[in-house]
């Protein structure tokens, strides 16, 4: 009986890796399963595209005659519409993070998250899989939305490398931004929390900026809050590096080096947002 005993086969708990690679495997996924999630519920998708269209349309055709650009010649609409699209761009990828805190917050709500947290993977495994699903899908939105600017006369000026760069950017402060979606999410108790705190910010810093309108007509405290703005900051870098017009930004550092303003800005965002987050999601399932 004890020999029995002792031959049976034994449970092995598993084993965790650990360092960097148990982290990064981790990560993807928890990225793969909330891709998933997505293509199986495709209204997340098409909602998604719906409301930068909107923005293109009504800022193109109906404002777009009536704001001049600094610095070009009369007032024609087509000008305009190549300034806005780098404001239209980034404003798409900074709004993704409301979807990203309601996102955090549902799964917290159902106790996804305490599951997550009884299996042998890394504490901030569950947020980076988070915020690259989200990255991913902000990707395939701004796809569909350059395809949109193109048939509405937006071109491209300094050739596709430029370009790609340019969506680089965007796509880092959208990824930067996320984490602090992801704050949010942890932060509140239901997901219709996580959406309203999401967007109730994200209003006054992308209109108080260079995005949709020039900077020159502002009061001058609001011109300061614009100029270093980092939102402001990644817009102008997308001008340039697109060829469009940029109406004469101002002397401030931001705005003479904003390609270099918006990758620092996006690292800082990253690290203490990212830390604040894990931090937050350790504390709020023990």
């Amino acid at each position: 009986m004890s020999a029995a005993t002792d031959t049976a086969p034994r449970a092995v708990s598993p084993v965790p890796r650990g360092g960097i690679g148990q982290s990064v495997h981790d990560s993807l996924v928890v990225a793969k399963r909330n891709l998933i999630r997505m293509m199986r519920i495709p209204e997340m998708v098409i909602f998604g595209l719906i409301q930068p269209i909107m923005f293109v349309v009504l800022f193109a055709y109906v404002f777009g005659g009536a704001i001049p650009v600094p610095g070009e010649q009369g007032n024609d609409p087509a000008i305009y519409r190549e300034y806005l699209m780098a404001g239209i761009f980034a404003q798409t990828v900074t709004f993704a993070t409301a979807g990203a805190g309601a996102g955090i917050a549902d799964d917290m709500h159902k106790g996804l998250i305490d599951r997550f947290r009884s299996l042998p993977m890394s504490r901030g495994a569950v947020l980076t899989g988070r915020t690259l699903a989200d990255l991913v899908q902000t990707a395939l939105t701004i796809v569909v939305l350059v395809a949109v600017a193109l048939i509405i006369g937006w071109r491209v000026h300094n050739g596709i490398p430029k370009a790609i760069a340019a969506i680089g950017l965007l796509l880092l402060l959208g990824y930067a931004f996320s984490w602090i979606g992801a704050l949010i999410g942890l932060s509140v108790r239901t997901p219709e929390a996580a959406t309203s705190g999401g967007l109730i910010w994200l209003f006054p810093l992308t209109f108080i900026s260079n995005a949709f309108v020039p900077t020159a007509n502002m009061p001058t405290f609001l011109q300061h809050v614009a100029d270093w703005n980092p939102f402001s900051a990644t817009v102008l870098a997308g001008r340039q590096l697109f060829g469009n017009p940029d109406g004469l930004p101002s002397n401030a550092w931001p705005m003479e080096h904003p390609i270099l303003a918006s990758l620092a800005w996006s690292i800082l965002i990253i690290l203490v947002f990212r830390t604040l987050a894990v931090r937050k999601y350790r504390s709020a399932t023990v």
